[in-house]
């Protein structure tokens, strides 16, 4: 049976496209010229550079398992810049029915040239880390010793796995500049797999055919890449890995002893086989369990749209998120209702079984989250997604919710979970539906502030979130709160005092906090001068890319954004002069920009402010942000004196 291949038009589909003269899955030998080299030829600038990658999936023919052999030869030129490579990472699956990775034939070094002598240093089991990072992965970390400007690291290893059904993922394009990277996939010709690539890059070898390998009959995918430049990040884009050119298989089918056996192919096949699945279909079936939980209360209520609130608050308030993702349940219900921690799928599936328990119509929802990447609509398979929302249809009107946060609402979702696409999955039916985020978040800073006759300067600052922001800055709070709070004096440079962080009522996040300052003023004869933002101002152009914009502009959520500074000037002193306002706003009135100064008795009040209505736009968009943004940092540079009298 022919595999089958989705690939670059330009591809066509062809039995093979040959790459004569090069050699894949052959680590060219170690160059002694390779410690010598001062800098990339491919770009200068580079902290690092890949000299080798071969990334190598093969299925057994024997066993049916899939081998993963990877292999690695990377320059370091500057080390402080290159941290991300100093340590190896192998990640290994456990499912709970005792299937697992297992991980083979590791070989790492370490060259190093001390004079015109090459050194070698082996990485032995004692710089070897391993950790659990949740119920199913294991981490095995190994630290590479001797790192210098200058050294080479070189690895291979090999995972054995049971898990053939999906071959992961690999970026071709990284960070660093690479001189030559290879993706070879091998597999037999009973077993069929949907090859998927997106990107912008075409190999420069290629192979696609069958051939006898291993001493059977195989399909062989081989691409080869050289001299790659490293990858572009851009700023305000989702994740840029969206954008990085990559390959991914999928088992299509097999066919051994005239049985042809297939497997997920459409999105229908996928809500079939999630329906009864014992770690999805069946969690949010029992609604007779969970409609027991349910305080009388919440039944009663008339409006669906006030039941199905209370519904979430119910799931928020007594069950919390153990922060791990997955479109199955980890612990299922029952074990939900036992120990009140639970992974997405769990709160997600027990608030879907809750809302169809009080005769509200809800199916959840897969998703792919923000940092696992787009989904690729064309290229149906369970692969793609990572997460499970909720959808609920009330009165004619779809609305969205997500149990995870316990800010969230109706519509209010946090930003991992807005990702363009997702799949609902009816009782019927599959569909892929749009998320699009219209819910403004805002973002509002106060500063209240007294100016001394010696010039110093003290009050009090409020910064509060709303929306999905307020969900953001609670989820960073929670994690480290030190680190959050630590973040007002590195941003701002003030000595803030009593800093204090809570959430409202309303779900919004507040942070308040004392300063006093000695260094916001400059003193020039009898003049005080001084920005009326004090540490607020804008003091550079965010959107200040050189090159032109490649990818999309991601907000997540249209923002709403407001700076309003009161400062009361000491008796004896009068206003010199003020800066001039500022407005501007695009003809569709998507983005817009004030800035005002005015003084009110003893008191100057500066209020700037930007709206952006939508949450993504196309990079064309880019020099209208350019432009209000450095109307934004320049209006926001300007001065105010104050003259004694």
């Amino acid at each position: 049976m022919r595999n089958i291949i989705t690939l670059f038009s330009v591809f066509c589909i062809s039995t093979a496209l040959f790459a004569q003269d090069q050699k894949f899955l052959k680590m060219p030998k170690f160059n002694k010229d390779d410690l010598k080299k001062e800098k990339s030829e491919i770009d200068p600038k580079a902290p690092a550079e890949i000299l080798y990658r071969s990334i190598h999936y093969r299925i057994d023919n024997s066993t049916g398992k899939l081998i993963k052999e990877y292999s690695y030869r990377i320059k370091i030129y500057e080390k402080e810049k290159s941290e991300v490579w100093h340590n190896l990472e192998v990640s290994l699956f456990d499912n709970t029915s005792g299937d697992r990775e297992i991980l083979n034939n590791m070989k790492a070094l370490v060259y190093n040239l001390e004079g015109d002598n090459v050194v070698e240093t082996k990485v032995d089991k004692s710089s070897k880390f391993k950790s659990k990072e949740n119920k199913y992965i294991t981490v095995s970390k190994y630290a590479f010793p001797t790192i210098k400007n200058g050294s080479i690291i070189e690895y291979h290893y090999e995972v054995s796995s049971p898990f053939a059904y999906e071959v992961p993922m690999i970026y071709i394009e990284l960070d660093v500049p690479s001189v030559y990277t290879e993706y070879v996939f091998d597999s037999p010709t009973q077993m069929s797999y949907n090859v998927d690539f997106t990107g912008s890059l075409l190999p420069k070898y290629k192979i696609v055919k069958e051939d006898v390998l291993y001493g059977s009959q195989h399909r062989t995918y081989r691409f080869g890449y050289d001299n790659l430049k490293g990858f572009k990040t851009e700023k305000f884009v989702k994740n840029n890995d969206n954008y990085r050119t990559k390959i991914r298989a999928e088992i299509h089918s097999t066919y051994f002893g005239n049985n042809l056996k297939t497997y997920t192919s459409t999105w229908e096949d996928i809500r079939k086989k999630l329906w009864d699945h014992d770690d999805f279909g069946s969690q949010y079936k029992k609604d007779r369990l969970v409609k027991e939980l349910l305080p009388a209360g919440i039944l009663d209520e008339k409006n669906d749209l006030s039941k199905a609130n209370k519904i979430l608050d119910y799931v928020k308030t007594n069950f919390t998120w153990n922060e791990s993702n997955g479109i199955y349940a980890e612990n299922g219900i029952r074990d939900l209702i036992k120990n009140k921690t639970g992974n997405d799928a769990d709160l997600n599936l027990m608030l879907t079984a809750m809302l169809r328990s009080a005769n509200i119509t809800a199916y959840p929802i897969l998703i792919s989250t923000v940092r696992n990447g787009s989904v690729n609509l064309t290229f149906p398979n369970l692969g793609n997604f990572n997460y499970v929302i909720v959808g609920a249809e009330i009165n004619k009107t779809f609305y969205l919710f997500d149990a995870t946060s316990k800010q969230s609402k109706a519509n209010l979702l946090p930003s991992r979970v807005w990702n363009d696409n997702g799949l609902l999955v009816k009782d019927d039916k599959a569909e892929v539906i749009s998320l699009t985020n219209i819910n403004i978040s805002y973002n509002s800073h106060t500063v209240k502030a007294k100016i001394h006759p010696d010039g110093t300067i003290s009050g009090a600052y409020q910064d509060q979130d709303e929306g999905m922001m307020a969900m953001n800055a609670k989820e960073n709070f929670d994690e480290n709160p030190d680190k959050y709070k630590k973040q007002y004096k590195e941003n701002f440079s003030v000595g803030f005092d009593n800093i204090n962080s809570r959430v409202l009522e309303g779900g919004e996040f507040r942070s308040t906090m004392s300063f006093n300052s000695n260094n916001m003023i400059d003193n020039v004869g009898k003049k005080m001068i001084m920005n009326p933002l004090l540490f607020l101002h804008q003091t550079r152009n965010d959107f200040d890319q050189q090159d032109e914009r490649k990818y999309m502009i991601d907000f997540i959520s249209p923002i709403s954004k407001t700076k309003v500074v009161e400062i009361e000037i000491p008796e004896g002193y009068d206003v010199a002069d003020l800066p001039k306002s500022k407005k501007i706003v695009t003809e569709d009135k998507e983005i817009s920009y004030s800035y005002t100064v005015e003084k009110k008795d003893n008191r100057i009040i500066t209020i700037s402010e930007y709206n952006i209505a939508s949450a993504d736009y196309p990079k064309e968009y880019y020099p209208a942000f350019k432009k209000i943004w450095k109307v934004i940092s320049d209006s926001e540079s300007q001065v105010m004196s104050l003259i004694k009298k």
